[in-house]
């Protein structure tokens, strides 16, 4: 057993060879936290209107400005929700569905949900009639709480599901859910919600969030109120705490349906960060310069995007060379700082793109960024240091819907660009003999929803398998592989994990989705789609025809050169044995609605094996 240094004398270290670089086997946190056992997530939110009424928790777009929502009037509006609940029959433990886009809304029928001491049931508003119809009625949800009249229509059209109860956000009349239910609730004294949120313990179900099902059939993940508040104080027990508190801004903008967005949010609310929320990321941007975040959470696909569109606009004003050079310069800036060895020179450049460049990109962030959360996939050292090196310091964290969002993310003071950074404190990370990552400690759930088969699969010895691949440095630091069930076997018997090559490829500007492929075939291959934005542009530079299509070019000799740096680039990362030798370019995006990616933009690899199998054969056609 080892001392960490970086977080006192009580982190516990485990490895065979104590050598500088060597990997360890398990790692641990301890947490000096507590959670006792009359504590529920409301206490969170009542706490602070009950202390700070008047202090600002929320803040709602109203015309050009974002108005606030104070503590004392979100509890009251909580409080006449959950009243109204109660009126229309929801008993505690029942399971109430909550299907709607990011919104303020969401996060007051969440809380309302719980403090009537039911559970909430999320459900992603892109989700198609079969995915509602699977959890509704897997989960024997009493009630949902539906968006607009087209979520409404699905659900209406679901057989089975007359006797559930059905409210709606927005409506053409006064009849909306916040206005139905306040008014159903009206005579109920306060007080029975008081008794509600009283019997509320810290080991009873707060959620139950289905898996987004990148394979098979999603199973329903049982989360605690204390799962969720060993999430909360994990966080703010690190020192990301530095980073939150009043003053401080973050705009939600992923689906709260995700559990990391959920998380986040709870930790926002409990530390004093304002929240806002925007729900169309086709227009973030502008509200990024109107709403002025502190802090972003995103996935990597959106920082990927950020950094693409940049470069695209610098390239079409005849400033290519500068950005390029200007990325180049924050990426060794970045490495520098992390080896404590920036030269003059390199902070003389630095500075200059600072001016040219980088104040351009922070300001397009609203200009008060001081940093940003990327998790639900790997999001690349090559982003990580341009980010950072950009002045806006991306903290890239690892964790499950099992293990209540984040289980491990880097810190200000911990950080090690290119891994998911240490585990939260109260939690334990451990490598299987074949590389698995195992997991236990406060915020890794109890079990799947009535599926004890997978429950005992999942869980063994009290340690989650995540099912990924990973390894633990010296000092803590968990990296992430990639997919124990994605892990390609070639012909020749060599194992390539395609998540790492992958990464690669989809950070070129060109590229929006690389799907790597060669499972018991002779060589490594890849699927490759076009990023739809940036493809015009590319279009004018290379003197294409303006009306041509990815399908018309997919062979053209100029598009394939410039994919083929994105292959060279992947290939510099891995041995020749790995190296992807063939790709095809396939004539459209892959996308949630065609079906071949989840709602956090994760690919659902099957889907994508099965749909283009004759494009993969056509790879390996002699």
């Amino acid at each position: 057993m080892l001392r960490d240094p970086t977080r006192g004398s009580d982190t516990i270290r485990d490895k065979s060879d104590t050598a500088k670089g060597a990997q360890m086997t398990e790692f641990s946190v301890p947490a000096h936290f507590t959670i006792s056992e009359d504590e529920n997530c409301t206490d969170i939110l009542f706490g602070i209107a009950e202390r700070q009424p008047d202090k600002v928790m929320f803040r709602r777009k109203s015309g050009s400005d974002w108005a606030p929502v104070r503590a004392g009037e979100t509890a009251a509006q909580i409080t006449a929700l959950a009243k109204g609940l109660i009126a229309e029959g929801i008993e505690p433990g029942d399971r109430v569905a909550l299907l709607s886009r990011t919104r303020l809304e969401w996060n007051l029928l969440d809380f309302a949900i719980w403090c009537a001491g039911a559970i909430t049931v999320p459900i992603y508003d892109s989700s198609a009639g079969p995915q509602i119809e699977w959890i509704m009625k897997d989960s024997g949800a009493t009630a949902i709480i539906v968006e607009d009249d087209a979520h409404r229509a699905i659900v209406e059209g679901i057989d089975g599901l007359e006797s559930v109860r059905l409210y709606q956000i927005d409506t053409s009349g006064d009849d909306g859910a916040l206005a139905r239910l306040s008014s159903a609730g009206a005579e109920m004294s306060d007080d029975e919600v008081a008794k509600r949120r009283a019997n509320l313990r810290s080991a009873d179900p707060a959620t139950l969030i289905y898996t987004s099902g990148t394979t098979g059939r999603p199973k329903g993940c049982e989360l605690t109120h204390a799962n969720m508040l060993s999430e909360v104080r994990g966080v703010l027990e690190s020192d990301m705490r530095t980073m939150l508190g009043p003053g401080r801004r973050m705009l939600m903008f992923l689906p709260l349906a995700h559990v990391l967005a959920r998380a986040i949010t709870l930790i926002a609310i409990e530390s004093g960060v304002e929240v806002g929320h925007w729900a169309d990321t086709r227009t973030l941007v502008p509200e990024f310069a109107s709403f002025r975040p502190s802090l972003i959470l995103s996935v990597p696909r959106v920082f990927e995007k950020v950094f693409n569109t940049a470069r695209q606009q610098a390239h079409d004003g005849g400033k290519g060379r500068i950005f390029d050079a200007a990325a180049d310069t924050a990426i060794e800036y970045s490495i520098a700082s992390e080896r404590g060895s920036v030269g003059l020179l390199l902070k003389v450049k630095h500075a200059v793109f600072d001016r040219l460049v980088y104040g351009r990109l922070r300001a397009a962030l609203g200009g008060q960024c001081e940093m940003a959360v990327s998790g639900g996939a790997p999001l690349g050292a090559r982003l990580g240091h341009f980010f950072r090196g950009v002045g806006i310091p991306v903290y890239e964290g690892y964790g499950l819907t099992e293990t209540t969002a984040a289980f491990g993310v880097n810190t200000p003071g911990a950080v090690k660009v290119g891994t998911v950074g240490k585990p939260l404190p109260g939690n334990s990370a451990r490598l299987a003999d074949d590389g698995e990552v195992l997991l236990r400690g406060r915020v890794v759930f109890g079990g799947y929803w009535h599926n004890p088969e997978a429950t005992a699969s999942s869980i063994k010895d009290g340690w989650f398998h995540t099912g990924d691949l990973g390894r633990i440095d010296d000092e803590g630091f968990l990296s992430i592989i990639g997919r124990k069930k994605e892990l390609i076997v070639t012909a020749g018997g060599k194992n390539v994990s395609p998540a790492g090559l992958e990464d690669v490829i989809r950070a070129h500007y060109l590229v929006s989705q690389a799907v790597v492929v060669g499972d018991h075939k002779p060589f490594i291959g890849a699927l490759i789609t076009i990023d739809p934005e940036t493809f015009p542009g590319w279009k004018e530079h290379q003197h294409k025809e303006e009306s041509a299509t990815v399908a018309d070019l997919a062979d053209d000799e100029d598009l394939r050169a410039t994919v083929q740096e994105a292959i060279d680039e992947a290939n510099t990362t891995v041995s020749k044995a790995e190296a992807i030798k063939k790709f095809r370019i396939l004539s459209a995006d892959l996308t949630e609605e065609t079906g071949e990616l989840t709602p956090t933009l994760k690919v659902k690899r099957n889907v994508v094996v099965d749909k283009f199998a004759g494009e993969i054969e056509a790879l390996y056609a002699k």
